[in-house]
């Protein structure tokens, strides 16, 4: 299932009005990304050898670990549409994907770890 950019990024920001209010706020220093496929640094970054699986990346200094104030850069969440279109068959899918996605990327934000994730559902 194929979108045009501007479709994925609108269901992106979708996603994000989507969270509580509370998580959706502490978000202010966070760039929301798209990319169509993650790079050879994304990868290295998550420790995958197969763009067709990272779907998602956060880069930055988890809230729970930030001391001083914020980082003078923002953090950034990077969603990755050609892997997420590649795995999904509808739109509906890619909608479904893209909330997963991007709740997951939130989660090690807040300072959530994979198995955190997992146990919610989201991984």
């Amino acid at each position: 299932m194929r979108l045009g950019r501007h479709q994925f990024q609108l269901l992106v920001r979708q996603a994000v009005e989507e969270l509580p209010s509370v998580i959706r706020d502490s978000l202010e220093n966070v760039a929301l990304l798209v990319e169509d496929w993650p790079g050879e640094e994304y990868l290295q970054e998550a420790g995958d050898e197969d763009p067709g699986l990272l779907f998602g990346l956060y880069t930055g200094v988890p809230l729970p670990n930030r001391y001083g104030g914020l980082p003078p850069l923002p953090d950034t969440i990077t969603l990755f549409q050609r892997p997420i279109e590649q795995a999904c068959a509808t739109r509906e899918e890619v909608v479904c994907e893209i909330r997963i996605t991007v709740v997951h990327e939130v989660g090690h934000f807040l300072g959530m770890n994979e198995d955190d994730l997992h146990r919610l559902g989201y991984s």
